[in-house]
């Protein structure tokens, strides 16, 4: 297998929210999002922010297996949509994920197959990260 090249960039995001409100994003780049956090209103709330994130880490990642298998020039569209269950227990958290693969292009259903699952097991950090049990390592302050 060809060595990964990793470009990094900075990454990481805070909230802020008052007594009352809804929370405020902002992505250490710049990025800012309001968070809505009833059923109601157009906007992400947080399941939506984390659906979003492995949404957009499986098309990039996606892309890059294309180019890996050289199929890039035929690929026309990629889209991937998530959506979830919460497990019914507690701790709350999602229980599964769904995901939905759409690629579009002169590619065979064998190598859109292969595409995705390079993309969801091998190349996309958030789907890892997710797969995996990562340390969580938190400051309190006043």
């Amino acid at each position: 297998m060809a060595e990964l090249r990793v470009k990094t960039r900075q990454t990481g995001a805070g909230a802020t929210v008052g007594r009352t409100g809804s929370p405020h994003v902002t992505s250490v780049t710049g990025g800012a999002l309001d968070i809505v956090t009833s059923p109601s209103p157009a906007g992400f709330g947080p399941l939506d922010l984390l659906y979003a994130s492995l949404a957009s880490c499986l098309v990039l990642s996606a892309r890059i297996a294309a180019s890996r298998y050289g199929l890039l020039d035929r690929v026309v569209e990629i889209s991937a949509n998530v959506t979830g269950a919460k497990a019914q227990d507690e701790p709350s958290r999602v229980a599964r994920f769904d995901i939905e693969f759409v690629i579009r292009g002169d590619i065979d259903d064998a190598m859109r197959h292969a595409i995705a699952e390079a993309a969801e097991v091998e190349i996309c950090t958030v789907s890892n990260t997710l797969r995996g049990n990562p340390e969580f390592v938190s400051r309190i302050s006043g």
